[in-house]
């Protein structure tokens, strides 16, 4: 089968059905992300970042493979639950709610923002919603305002040593082109220009080629647990997110920086002991802070091929088809439950299901579909060629 029929088959009758099946709240509104292996919910409560990519999922698909009155549905679901009970009186987005939509956690960062302003400008493109679109754009401002101080109240660390993230301006440089259709020529250019500068020139380390989590203020390197913090998967993911930039842009330096960025990054993070791409990583190659730093993830796997296929695409470099078949072999083999539907998330360092669960508090209806729809993709390019 070639793969961009694999890709394209298994996100029909495999991942979608999996999540129209057994994740619909028809009572409360919303969606239910806990589920096991045969997709039986076993905890209620509702995380309103899943919220918001189980409605973005369902909108992209709505808006770039089949007008499906059915996935519009569904994306209504979810839009009409997290307007409804997922943000507070200043639009800031709760963490998580009960069932019902009672708020349980504060909005304490900026990713379900992130992600809900993503969900209301898929959705809005769907379904013409004016309010919606309204909201998306009321949103991302919102996100802008906080992007210096994105715990706002509810940052624990004192400042005594300050490090800015990696994770804004990675998620930036994807949700300003998911919102490029309602935001000003002008802001979206200014962003895309941000993001790839901070990116590639301050978070990606010139000497050792890899991305780091963490770095002080003007750029240089601290020598401390989060100073010295690699997470593999953020790294290869945002090079897929430098490399729609610069195919947008025309740009084949930066395609190619980050073609090479991704090597790199797999070079080093690749588990030479069981395969396999390791969650965490320290630097300077000391022990890292996180225990579960050794398991294998399905979303970090994901996006390493959604990363490889859109680079050998562009590039068509052979090193990089070469990466593409070790992580894909990989990746298929270990993640995906052919009989119960969907993938699994969690392996441990020698590639046995850790938990068997479909869904939780942080994996929903995202990561998997975007892939499946990512790779068929660059794949039907590749393959017409």
């Amino acid at each position: 089968m070639l793969y961009k029929d694999l890709y394209k088959s298994t996100l029909l009758s495999d991942i979608i059905p999996f999540w129209e099946k057994n994740s619909m709240d028809t009572k409360d509104g919303g969606y239910f992300t806990c589920l096991d292996r045969n997709g039986k919910m076993y905890d209620t409560d509702k995380f309103i970042w899943l919220q918001g990519r189980q409605a973005w999922t369902f909108s992209m698909l709505y808006n770039n493979v089949d007008r499906n009155e059915n996935w519009l549905k569904i994306a209504k679901h979810g839009i009409d639950f997290i307007v409804k009970h997922g943000m507070d009186k200043e639009g800031n987005f709760y963490f998580s709610t009960t069932k019902e939509g009672q708020p349980l956690v504060q909005p304490y960062n900026i990713f379900s923002d992130c992600f809900a302003a993503m969900a209301f400008s898929q959705y809005a493109i769907a379904s013409g919603d004016e309010e919606i679109k309204k909201l998306a754009k009321q949103t991302y401002l919102n996100i802008l305002k906080k992007k210096d101080n994105p715990k706002g109240v509810y940052e624990k660390s004192t400042n005594a040593r300050p490090l800015k993230s990696f994770a804004l301006p990675m998620i930036l440089s994807n949700l300003v082109l998911e919102l490029e259709g309602i935001l000003d020529k002008e802001e979206v250019e200014k962003t895309i220009d941000f993001s790839v500068r901070e990116v590639m020139e301050v978070f990606l380390d010139k000497k050792s080629g890899l991305i780091y989590e963490f770095v002080k203020p003007d750029g240089s390197h601290e020598d401390s647990y989060n100073g010295r913090l690699l997470n593999p998967g953020h790294g290869i993911e945002a090079m897929w997110f430098m490399i729609d930039i610069g195919v947008r842009r025309k740009d084949t330096k930066l395609i190619e920086k980050a073609a090479d960025t991704i090597l790199k990054i797999l070079d080093y993070s690749w588990d030479q002991k069981h395969g396999g791409i390791l969650y965490f990583m320290d630097a300077h190659g000391k022990p890292p802070q996180q225990l579960e730093w050794d398991q294998k993830l399905w979303w970090v796997h994901l996006e390493a091929l959604v990363a490889l296929s859109k680079a050998y695409e562009q590039t068509g470099r052979e090193e990089l088809k070469d990466w593409y078949e070790k992580v894909h072999k990989y990746t298929w083999s270990h993640f995906s439950d052919p009989e119960n539907g969907e993938w699994f998330g969690y392996l441990n360092r020698q590639g046995e299901v850790l938990l068997d669960l479909k869904g939780g508090k942080w994996k929903g209806c995202f990561h998997v579909p975007r892939a499946m729809f990512q790779c068929w993709k660059a794949f039907e390019n590749i393959e017409s060629k």
